[in-house]
């Protein structure tokens, strides 16, 4: 066996969880695409897109969190909140409107690092923090939006919730029916902005000093204390990254509704479902293992599942029975190392 051969095999065998995600996914969804009337076509492509993007982006958001140890249950609120301020400044010309999306992300993103500063200056535990600051966000939204309503830019939502064909023809960018376009043109375009800036924004951040404090500090803070790592900037960043990634997941979500409503339900389910997500994706709720791609694709397999709902003969009342076993499934497989485990001091390891 070639040296290649063995990098290859331990690559996997140490990303295994997210492998078997993967493997998951594809599975799930060609059988799906198998199973429906119109699958393995771009309108169904582009439909189940537009469905993922907002639990995937608040998976992402959650995962940063569960990295050092903690868990975010402001991520839900604070995509509420976010979707609420869209609703209200993401239209009128295209300078307003694109300043309007810049101050929704900003506002996702201060909110996170306001969880940051209370967790580290406060010396708080990041969940009964991030209880409380998810409450002041809805609260926040409930002030934006008392009533749900809102005025996003008509051809914002028809350009970013459709395929690049769509997007190109709304700004008249060249010919959408050119021949080399062709075979792009049926791409979903919130398919495009999802994995871009996921790998545009996580990737340096995990390469990074920080990035990798952060997974150091849930693997061992002691450790990570005594080595002289930025732990304080770690766990400020971990919160600040979370809140920018759940401003990009409101922000979709009112492009994507033309609304903002401050649905206290909503926010709470986004956040179980983060969480479910990131277990899924192979993520440890331990801390240290894991990553925001990862969970990307444990959200990915949440929503197939739900997708199947469609097209298999389920009682509308017992759907929420049944996503709410495979809720308790997938978050229940974080504890099973702790099950595993013969000596405590080997969860900290």
């Amino acid at each position: 066996m070639n040296n290649l051969t063995k990098n290859v095999l331990g690559t996997v065998r140490r990303s295994r969880g997210f492998y078997g995600a993967l493997l998951l996914l594809i599975v799930l969804y060609l059988v799906y695409n198998i199973m429906h009337p119109r699958g393995f076509s771009s309108a169904v492509l582009v439909q189940n897109a537009n469905e993922a993007v907002a639990i995937a982006f608040i998976a992402m958001a959650q995962t940063v969190p569960v990295l050092i140890g903690g868990l975010d249950l402001s991520v839900g609120a604070i995509m509420t909140l976010t979707a609420c301020i869209a609703s209200v400044l993401v239209n009128g010309s295209p300078t307003q409107i694109i300043f309007g999306m810049i101050v929704t992300v900003l506002s996702g993103t201060a909110f996170g690092l306001l969880n940051g500063v209370i967790v580290v200056y406060g010396r708080l535990q990041p969940i009964i923090a991030t209880l409380a600051t998810g409450a002041i966000a809805i609260g926040l939204a409930l002030f934006i939006r008392p009533e749900p309503g809102g005025d996003i830019d008509g051809n914002l939502n028809w350009a970013l919730t459709n395929s690049l064909w769509d997007f190109v023809d709304t700004y008249g960018l060249f010919d959408p029916d050119a021949a080399w376009f062709a075979p792009f043109a049926w791409i979903p375009v919130p398919l495009i902005l999802l994995f871009g800036i996921a790998f545009l924004v996580w990737i340096p951040f995990r390469k990074s000093v920080t990035g990798r404090t952060v997974y150091a500090v849930g693997s061992a803070e002691g450790a990570a204390f005594m080595s002289g790592l930025p732990i304080n900037r770690a766990k400020l960043a971990a919160f600040t990254l979370a809140g920018f990634f759940a401003g990009c997941g409101g922000l979709y979500l009112a492009i994507q509704t033309s609304t903002g409503n401050a649905d206290v339900t909503q926010a709470g389910a986004y956040t179980l479902n983060s969480i479910a997500a990131v277990v899924v994706g192979g993520s440890s709720l331990l801390g240290g293992i894991g990553g925001a791609i990862a969970s990307l694709v444990g959200a990915l397999i949440l929503r197939v599942i739900s997708f199947y709902f469609r097209i298999v003969s389920i009682d509308p009342l017992l759907q929420p029975l049944i996503e709410g076993f495979v809720l308790l499934a997938a978050v229940s497989l974080g504890a099973i190392r702790t099950l595993r485990v013969k000596n405590r001091l080997e969860l900290f390891r």
